[in-house]
């Protein structure tokens, strides 16, 4: 198991029954919020029994199909490469030890386009056709949304290692839906976490209009509450990603005057950031900002000009997966800059395999049956190459991947998350100054 560094393992906790945010299927309705305002939002509550998998009851023993659905285009394709690069790894280590069920598994790779094409359905469409059982992806929340009624009835597996949302908890996928990436709740928790430590006490949360954006603003804010801040010291403002100008909603924070702002976004971060800078209240003159995995990559900072990230800090699912892994992602894909949900879909790869070994099985639902039951509890072991004769013996198995240890609840997800704390310097490059752990 990769070790975590803890830079503090408790965070900012809520209550353990609430009432969660920002998951409705598509753009929604959310308005920009003035100061001090609040956009309103579809809620979903994830105080529920999870659908789970049960057996097809007729095993198949052909070859294990997996199907990417990762964004080679659109606006999170520079999240794409390290993705692409997790799941191949994945692949090849999975057929260098002897593959699933003694042969080697085929991988189909396939582009999830954005949330504005339907690219997405168009790829799923042709992966189903050619027989494929697991499919890793999408990356964006929104994404998986427009396709996940098609592959669960379709009865295959849909893995994201990137979908953060709330909405999945609870969502009625047959089963046949997981992924490695921990939710937006515990990523607002550590997000939340760091704004305290520096002392914020006025904060500007702005965020895009969709599930991923809307679910993270709500469960910042209501950790910053929790955390002793007052509601009406929170400004949060929902905007359009697709707009062609923020300036409004960066002048509305700046009205605001607050001394921290989160911004939940995409690439669209970039224009935000600018203009901030143009207004006076940017990273580099001196503004508290805090930005989440969607937008605190290196590509943000290839977007904007240096020095203007400089002091920017920010989370994203990330475990010290040690140099020898990036490396080994780096014969992949050597123009690789970032590392962001590598592990993440590396990990979706190798769990999927050893569930199909369990299963005895590569049929989708067998497949699905047995995810959970191979991420926790049983022998622990950490590589396909050490876990393969134990599942392949029967033995109950706990798999604890490149991304540590998983624990997978009822509803197919990690219940741990570890989170990188970035920051950006005066060159506009991130470095890792530690990392957070919250859940379990």
């Amino acid at each position: 198991m990769a070790q975590r560094t803890l830079v503090r393992a408790a965070a900012v906790l809520g209550a353990a029954s609430l009432a969660l945010a920002g998951c409705s299927s598509g753009s929604g309705d959310n308005s920009a919020s003035g100061s001090g305002g609040s956009a309103s939002a579809t809620t979903v509550s994830t105080d529920c029994t999870p659908e789970e998998a049960a057996a097809a009851g007729a095993p198949s023993t052909a070859p294990l199909k997996i199907g990417t659905l990762l964004p080679d285009t659109g606006s999170l394709a520079f999240l794409g490469p390290p993705m692409v690069a997790g799941t191949q790894l994945g692949v090849n280590d999975v057929n260098a030890a002897g593959g699933v069920l003694g042969q080697p598994v085929q991988l189909i790779p396939g582009d999830s386009g954005d949330s504005t094409t339907d690219t997405a359905n168009t790829t799923v469409d042709r992966e189903l056709a050619a027989g494929t059982q697991v499919i890793i992806g999408a990356a964006s929340s929104s994404v998986s949304l427009k396709v996940i009624d098609k592959v669960s009835s379709a009865g295959v597996v849909m893995f994201s290692p990137a979908n953060t949302s709330d909405q999945f908890v609870c969502y009625p996928d047959k089963g046949q839906y997981f992924r490695t990436a921990p939710t937006d709740v515990l990523q607002a928790q550590a997000v939340s976490q760091l704004i305290s430590d520096d002392g914020g006490q006025r904060v500007s949360i702005l965020a895009l209009n969709d599930p991923y954006g809307t679910g993270l603003a709500d469960n910042i804010q209501k950790n910053l509450v929790d955390a002793g801040i007052p509601e009406d010291q929170i400004q949060k403002i929902i905007y359009d990603p697709n707009a062609q100008s923020f300036n409004s909603e960066v002048d509305q924070v700046k009205d605001f005057a607050p001394d921290a702002v989160a911004v939940v976004g995409f690439e669209e971060s970039a224009k935000i950031i600018t203009r901030m800078h143009e207004v006076g209240i940017g990273p580099s003159d001196g503004m508290k900002v805090y930005g989440v995995d969607g937008n605190m990559g290196n590509a943000l900072g290839e977007s904007v000009a240096v020095p203007l990230l400089d002091g920017m800090q920010g989370t994203t699912p990330l475990t010290d997966v040690g140099p020898a892994f990036q490396g080994r992602l780096k014969g992949i894909n050597p123009g690789l800059i970032d590392f962001n949900y590598a592990g993440e879909a590396y990990d979706a790869v190798v769990i999927s395999a050893l569930a199909a070994e369990q299963a005895k099985s590569t049929a989708g639902r067998d497949i699905a049956a047995n995810i959970n039951a191979v991420t926790e509890g049983g022998t622990a072991c950490t590589s396909y190459q050490e876990c393969l004769p134990l599942a392949a013996a029967g033995t109950d198995i706990d798999y604890n991947g490149i991304t540590g240890k998983l624990d997978f609840t009822a509803a197919g997800e990690p219940s741990i998350g570890s989170y990188g704390k970035l920051k950006f310097g005066a060159d506009n490059k991130l470095t890792t100054e530690g990392y957070i752990v919250v859940g379990g």
